[in-house]
């Protein structure tokens, strides 16, 4: 007898998990899944609009994930925030397991946006991201776990950040909270193995490549904005890169703003998301970077191109003043 394939032993699976929401939500189909939860569009039968909804995709007995999915819900539904997605519901299924309802994403995420994408709009696209987490850190909330996969550009260029399931709540900002919101160990590494994410509910919080040097050596519980500040510079490497694994010609006051964000010293990053975009806006404003010390080419470089029309205009009349002295004096 032969065993079943992957993909047969997949589609098990999800129509085991698939969800029954009714009679508010019809399910319709799975868009993704992680460590924790998976993602389902559904249709809301009061309001006539599809949504997406996020239910726990592990039995009902993992008291802590399913504490921390309605955590989750709790922690977006205080961010309001157009970058943020709003949630619409939350509650609980007829087998115990909890579920919250949000706005339906469409569009690409940001690793599949930049491709393409010249380096002033992709910008503009970091500076809108940074606004949403200088706003989740202002109501007390890091999200630890920043990467391209979890940002999301929409239909008419919203930028939008996804999974909010590792978010930190600083201590105080919830009742019952301590600030060391991770559930234990084991239950992480089931969560993470059923899943294959290399996002981990666990001490160590984040995913390689883009978590903070203290959440890789399990100082998550003790990781502050400035591991945001990180990822959020790990995620401008990301975009500064093209296709096919090489490099763009990135200027090197852009190279230092990378440079900075990433350190792997928290004292010597940037001290907030805030200071980062400052830096991002005065390289497109055509000012001076703070994380750069530029030579007296570059600034004269800089200058010339930040004032080039009333440069070239200055040019144009000194050039036409010299043009009428000579001919006068023929």
């Amino acid at each position: 007898m032969s065993g079943l394939s992957d993909a047969a032993v997949r589609h098990l699976r999800d129509t085991v998990d698939r969800p029954d929401a009714s009679p508010r939500y019809e399910v319709l189909e799975l868009l993704g899944r992680g460590g924790m939860g998976a993602v389902y569009r559904a249709h809301d039968r009061t309001l006539q609009r599809d949504v997406a909804l996020k239910v726990l995709a592990l039995p009902a007995d993992t008291g802590p994930l399913a504490s921390r999915l309605a955590r989750e819900a709790q922690v977006l539904a205080r961010l309001e925030h157009p970058g943020i997605v709003a949630v619409h519901d939350a509650g609980t299924l007829d087998d115990g397991r909890p579920y919250y309802v949000m706005r339906l994403v469409r569009g690409r995420s940001l690793g599949d946006y930049r491709r393409g994408v010249g380096v002033g709009e992709l910008l503009r696209l970091f500076l809108r991201l940074c606004d949403a987490v200088a706003f989740a850190h202002a109501r007390g909330v890091i999200h630890r776990d920043l990467k391209p996969s979890n940002v999301m550009v929409g239909e008419y260029g919203e930028v939008l950040v996804l999974d909010w399931g590792v978010a930190k709540v600083m201590a105080g900002d919830f009742p019952g909270e301590s600030g060391d919101d991770a559930p234990p160990r084991a239950v992480a590494e089931r969560a993470g193995a059923a899943s294959g994410d290399v996002t981990q509910d666990g001490t160590v919080v984040g995913t390689p490549g883009f978590m903070a040097p203290e959440q890789a050596t399990g100082g998550s519980r003790d990781a502050d904005a400035r591991a945001d500040v990180f990822g959020l510079g790990a995620i401008l490497r990301d975009l500064l890169a093209v296709e096919g694994g090489g490099a763009r010609c990135v200027v090197a006051p852009l190279g230092a703003i990378v440079a900075r964000a990433t350190a792997p010293a928290p004292a010597d990053r940037y001290p907030d998301v805030d200071a980062l975009s400052a830096d991002v806006r005065r390289w497109l404003d055509g000012e001076r970077v703070a994380a750069h010390r530029e030579g007296m080419v570059e600034r004269a470089v800089r200058v010339y191109r930040r004032n080039r029309p009333i440069i070239l205009l200055l040019v144009a009349y000194a050039v036409v003043r010299v043009t009428i002295l000579l001919w006068r004096g023929v």
